[in-house]
């Protein structure tokens, strides 16, 4: 129980009070001006009676002591586990424990904190402000931190009612040295070089035989590592051109040099997405007919293709008498175009083109050469396919995975995906984006073709077939190159709606970008997304049958996992690592390579201990920065606002928090003790006056 404190609780509200206050002042005042003689007798019980009126109280509490509380923050993030910090750490907290206990009064709440799910680092700051919130300010006496100083949130220091005290890990002879990729574009395009820029940087108490170079290991896509010297602390950029298209891992490695303080910082990786500048499309046009726009028409609405038409609108054998000035303002460059520049065509489209002497032999034969080299030819065959006048019959026939028949079948039927068609990417799916989706018989929603060139298919993949499911899209790789084979001219009536239409423009964009080995579309692929630690990865593949992944971890142990067939061709298994870094993925003959996490993690971006991030907040609370490789300091209590932290020694600053069990009140002075004393004033004070 306290002593008690004095309180007023008056009888009138104090305005009352003050105006009654007010008129006995002027009252007084003129028995002064008047002389009378007894006027400090009856101010007196003025007094009295005002005193009276205020009615003074003792109050007294019954108060329960409350210990004040000390925060202990404990950084358990990454950073903190190298070198003997944890050591130091668990030595501290023993430590901690034991002072705080022998001292009366005091309560000891140990808060530990860990990495940042999203790579921000270490958030002391923003756990100590919740751990404020948590504990009635008023009964804090201080906050003790352990940890590396590197702190990634210190300008939200809270404002801490007591003194923050920071107690480092870490020796002051430890030096460290990292790799810093300094810029990287997120994509870049195929066959330009991009630049990347890199720095090795040492840190801490660097030992004089550290070196000014260091050697850098690059490998792209988990390949054969080249080895480069470069210097220490200067920016070194690096060119880089890019042969594929998709994701592209580059990995950079500095060998662990003698006496530092971790190796986890000496790699990066970036993922650079190739992407083609623009696609160049060469388009022949044959004999004109219903659909002849729908090939330009798709690929003009791409403002990614550069594209060049070469339309036949007057063959040779066609004898009208027009002038051959008239007949073109300039001449086509067919030998420019088949000759001298033909390599610089992503993709060769003929559309219902037929021999007519146009294109000579040996132009097409460069075209079978172009495409053994890596190029794609797509043909759209027309009746002339199936004539004396087809391409087969050319030297491009060498190459064409389907052979006609002769015979061309005119009537209505609906084209169809096969079972491999169900497979691959070209076609996978096609069904469900009609707008009709499939009928109720199973047949597709889509509009009829009324055309089709019967072919004998010799080689590659049916992935449509037309009526009687005789082959309608044949797909082929043929040495380097691709070449697809479509036996009907008549995709355009699903672009103009006929029967619903069908989904054309998509057909025909997927066939287009798979001939240009777009990576999205390979029949034939392992891959891999990650979010965080959690990779999921896709196999696509025409073939069947159960399916087991291979994973090889940065530490190099191995793990299978089997693939669940998530749709036809599609296997895909999701798996969460243990760890950061490049991983190494295996199927079958497919390979890929994926890096989980940040390409430097941000705890391992500044190593070394230090004070200087939370110098300005420990010196707003009075505080003090120390080493714990000098030992646990002693633990003092100082008054509020005095300096908490010495040499070998901090403060904690007492609050005194209490808690209230119950209040008593009562009055100072009787009331017949103030009437008797008024009274009395007021008697002797007309004495006083009676005697004059």
């Amino acid at each position: 129980m306290n002593a008690g404190e004095v309180i007023f609780a008056p009888l009138l509200p104090w305005p009352v009070l003050g105006g009654a206050a007010t008129f006995l002042a002027v009252l007084l005042g003129y028995a002064l001006w008047r002389g009378q003689a007894g006027w400090w007798l009856r101010a007196l019980a003025a007094a009295v009676v005002f005193v009276a009126l205020a009615n003074p109280s003792l109050q007294r509490e019954s108060r329960d002591a409350l210990n004040d509380v000390v925060l202990l923050l404990v950084d358990r993030t990454s950073s903190q586990g190298l070198s003997d910090r944890t050591d130091q750490t668990e030595a501290a907290i023993a430590t901690a424990r034991a002072r705080i206990a022998a001292r009366p009064g005091l309560e000891l709440k140990v808060i530990e904190l860990q990495d940042d799910p999203e790579d921000g680092g270490t958030l002391l700051m923003g756990r100590l402000a919740q751990a404020l919130s948590e504990v009635p300010r008023d009964r804090v006496a201080g906050a003790i931190l352990l940890s590396d100083g590197q702190v990634h949130d210190a300008a939200r220091a809270p404002d801490l009612p007591a003194p923050m005290q920071l107690l480092l890990t870490g020796r002051r002879g430890d030096w460290d040295r990292r790799l810093v990729v300094k810029s990287a574009p997120a994509f870049a395009i195929l066959g330009e070089p991009v630049r990347l820029v890199l720095r090795i940087e040492d840190q801490g108490a660097v030992p004089p035989d550290a070196g000014d170079t260091a050697t850098l290991n690059i490998a792209l896509d988990g390949g054969e590592a080249q080895a480069y010297r470069v210097p220490v602390g200067q920016d070194v950029e690096f060119p880089l051109t890019l042969d594929h298209g998709g994701m592209n891992v580059v990995q950079f490695q500095l060998p662990a040099a003698p006496g530092e303080l971790t190796d986890s910082n000496n790699s990066a990786v970036v993922q650079i997405n190739g992407v083609r500048d623009r696609l160049r499309v060469l388009l022949v046009s044959g004999k004109p007919h219903a659909g002849g726009r729908t090939w330009r028409n798709l690929l003009k609405s791409d403002s990614a293709v550069d594209l060049v038409h070469f339309t036949i609108l007057r063959p040779p054998d066609k004898q009208d008498n027009v002038p051959v000035s008239e007949l073109s303002l300039i001449a086509f460059p067919t030998r420019e175009l088949f000759l001298d520049k033909i390599d610089q065509f992503d993709l060769i489209i003929f559309d219902r083109y037929e021999r007519r002497g146009i294109l000579p032999s040996l132009y097409l034969e460069n075209v079978v050469r172009y495409v053994r080299d890596g190029g794609a030819v797509l043909v759209a065959a027309g009746p002339a396919f199936a004539s004396a006048d087809s391409l087969y019959r050319s030297p491009l026939g060498a190459i064409l995975p389907a052979a006609p028949t002769s015979r061309v079948i005119e009537g209505g039927y609906k084209p169809r995906v096969t079972d491999l068609g169900d497979r691959h990417p070209v076609t996978e799916g096609l069904e469900a984006l009609s707008e009709a989706g499939a009928t109720p018989d199973g047949n597709p929603g889509w509009g009829r073709w009324f055309r089709l060139i019967e072919l004998d298919a010799r080689s590659g993949e049916t992935v449509m077939s037309g009526q009687d499911d005789k082959p309608l899209l044949v797909l082929d790789r043929v040495g380097e190159g691709r070449v697809a084979l479509l036996g009907s001219d008549h995709a355009w009536l699903w672009s103009r709606g006929f029967e619903g239409g069908g989904p054309q423009a998509e057909l025909l964009r997927r066939l287009a970008h798979w001939m240009m080995k777009e990576p999205e579309l390979e029949e034939e692929a392992l891959l891999a997304t990650a979010e965080g630690q959690t990779m999921t990865v896709t196999r696509r593949t025409l073939g069947e049958g159960p399916r087991e992944l291979q994973i090889t971890g940065p530490d190099g142990a191995r793990t299978v996992l089997p693939m669940e067939e998530v749709s036809p061709g599609r296997f895909r298994v999701v798996w969460d690592a243990p760890e950061i870094g490049l991983y190494r993925l295996s199927q079958g003959d497919q390979e890929a390579v994926v890096a989980l996490g940040p390409s430097a993690p941000r705890e391992f971006e500044e190593t070394i201990a230090t004070g200087d991030k939370l110098a300005a907040a420990v010196k707003a609370t009075r505080g003090g920065v120390m080493r714990l490789e000098d030992g646990f300091p002693d633990i003092r209590l100082v008054r509020q606002g005095r300096v908490a932290a010495g040499r070998g020694w901090i403060g904690l600053t007492p609050r005194g928090a209490y808690v209230t069990r119950d209040v008593t009140v009562v009055s100072l002075v009787p009331a017949w003790l103030f009437l008797l004393l008024a009274g009395l004033l007021s008697l002797a004070a007309w004495l006083r006056e009676g005697r004059r």
